[in-house]
């Protein structure tokens, strides 16, 4: 496969996701109006799907797909002389959340073969079939019900699934990937806009990524109500049914159990330890110094996809807002896909 291709491919898919993202429904050709519908189907099978977040989840790829950025990833590694078969059982959790994979695999000079989650079916491969036509039909791909006659494997689920895939797998070369979540934390003095930004970290796509916040560490004398005022842009969230269902389930938990919680109509604070919320919750723990937040992040590592935070405090994070923005050079579980696939 001629790289060059794939790459120049690459942008124009770029190009032409951008296109189709800034027109308006009126100025639609009967593409745009076939992608449009493709959206929709996606948001039926899967309600979690909503076209917004598919829409905001295209717009990131179409951002990321440049050739500066490309070509600064790509300058990092070495492409394997001998194109492998490698298996990617794909997540479903988030829009188009395994389309790093696939192309890391097919920019590697390898043929993915790809298992979709049932729950994302309909957006990679078309956009699989846009990028091959841009690149003059120099991406090979297939896509199967189960995996059969491959190299290696790159597999995602849940902390359950992954030990049945690293057993089913043992003989592979293999990336497992299991559940992970985010965590931010707040020095105490930041703007009304950071924590607004905070709120776009902790609802995107409703919370179900492993980049979501789900445990926010704050000062001693924090006001928890900063909190709520900041997160005030997001209350339809609780006018989608599934999210409804799932505030209203935990809730009722909380009030039986006669736990401490704070509310504000659309999403709960609740004082825990715990690393992993609910869905519609969001833990919270004060904190005396930050050793202590450091001790928790060095027990739980291998559990934290990333942490939101200012530089200043040293935990080597990202900023507010950027959470579901990663770069190209960002793997899931911290683990080099890029460098895996070269020594398939």
């Amino acid at each position: 496969m001629n790289i060059e291709n794939q790459v120049l491919g690459l942008i124009k898919l770029s190009d032409y996701i951008k296109a189709f993202l800034a027109k308006k429904s009126e100025d639609h050709n009967e593409d745009d109006v076939n992608i449009e519908l493709l959206l929709k189907k996606s948001q039926i099978e899967n309600p979690w799907f909503v076209v917004d977040n598919q829409k905001f989840a295209l717009q990131q790829w179409a951002d990321l797909l440049t050739e500066v950025s490309i070509k600064n990833w790509l300058k990092n590694y070495s492409i394997s002389a001998t194109s492998k078969r490698v298996g990617l059982i794909l997540a479903g959790n988030i829009p188009l959340v395994g389309f790093h994979d696939v192309i890391s695999v097919v920019l590697s000079n390898h043929i993915p073969v790809i298992k979709l989650s049932s729950k994302d079916r309909y957006l990679i491969p078309f956009l699989l079939k846009k990028w091959n036509e841009f690149s003059d039909g120099q991406v090979q791909f297939e896509f199967v019900e189960k995996l059969a006659n491959f190299d290696a494997v790159i597999a995602t689920g849940s902390n359950n699934t992954a030990r049945y895939l690293e057993y089913y797998f043992k003989n592979h070369l293999s990336i497992i990937r299991k559940n992970r979540t985010s965590i931010a934390v707040l020095k105490g003095d930041e703007t009304n806009e950071e924590l607004q930004l905070l709120a776009n970290d902790i609802f995107q796509y409703f919370g179900l990524g492993c980049r979501n916040v789900t445990r926010i560490f704050i000062p001693q004398n924090f006001v928890i109500d900063r909190l709520f005022e900041s997160f005030i842009g997001f209350q339809d969230i609780i006018n989608h049914n599934k999210y409804a269902n799932n505030y209203d389930y935990n809730r009722a938990v909380y009030l039986l159990n006669q736990d401490k919680f704070w509310d504000n109509n659309f999403v709960m604070l609740k004082e825990d330890d715990k690393l992993f919320s609910p869905l519609s919750v969001i833990n919270f723990s004060r904190y005396e110094s930050l050793e202590e937040v450091k001790g928790f992040v060095a027990e739980n590592e291998e559990d934290i996809q990333c942490i939101v935070a200012k530089d200043e405090l040293g935990l080597n994070s990202i900023s507010f807002g950027e959470a579901q923005n990663p770069g190209l050079d960002t793997y899931a579980d911290n683990v080099d896909t890029m460098k895996f696939l070269e020594v398939v």
